[in-house]
């Protein structure tokens, strides 16, 4: 089982809204809705180009941005990360039947160290972060290392993704993909079965996805 963290296992996008709108009005600004939406999913350098351009600000360094941003949701995360509905009960019983489990997140290791005190540090067989990979989602890279990671051949792989940035990694790494959209719709997809939240997900829904996919050649 490959879990995406923010906005799929943790209701975070929330606090990234507020970090994301106090950034913009540092700078004297506000972040309009499309780049907001745009931003979801992303990794942290693309985030804070589409922020400078939104705010018409690109000159701005990515770094200093990327910096400022990190410290505000470390402090948002510690005291507001809430789970998704679902999340908490799929993984219980997912790591109850001795499944092998991944983290596989955008998000940086310093973040998500401070999220493994919500979802828990026993939760997982293997933590990918969006800082310790050469390619960012949506490139397939994140996953394939989790599944290697996990020693798990890719297409035995469940992943559960809620942004179009994050199912385009999965599909491309060859695992099959359950999408549960939290804060932006998505396309209807070949090879995605979506839901509205993870709410009565269990195993055997699980097993059915994995059964469901036309044997590579």
């Amino acid at each position: 089982m490959l879990f995406d963290m923010d906005g799929t296992l943790v209701d975070s996008e929330k606090l990234w809204d507020v970090a994301l709108q106090e950034l913009a009005e540092e700078y004297g600004g506000t972040l309009s809705e499309a780049a907001r939406r745009a931003i979801i999913g992303t990794s942290m350098a693309a985030s804070m180009q589409i922020v400078h351009d939104d705010l018409g600000q690109p000159e701005r360094d990515p770094e200093a941005s990327a910096a400022w941003i990190n410290a505000r949701i470390l402090e948002l995360f510690r005291t507001g990360l809430r789970w998704r509905p679902g999340a908490l009960a799929l993984l219980t019983a997912v790591r109850a039947a001795g499944i092998p489990t991944a983290l596989v997140t955008s998000s940086g290791r310093p973040l998500v160290e401070v999220a493994l005190d919500t979802l828990g540090r026993d939760s997982f067989d293997a933590v990918v972060c969006g800082d310790e990979v050469d390619a960012a989602k949506p490139h397939p890279e994140p996953y394939l290392t989790a599944a290697r990671l996990l020693d798990v051949p890719i297409e035995r792989c469940v992943a559960i993704e809620d942004s179009a940035t994050g199912v385009a990694s999965a599909l491309a790494a060859g695992a099959a993909v359950l999408a549960v959209p939290a804060e932006v719709p998505l396309p209807a997809t070949e090879g995605v079965h979506q839901l509205a939240s993870l709410t009565g997900v269990d195993l055997e829904l699980l097993a059915a996805l994995l059964g469901q996919r036309p044997a590579r050649r």
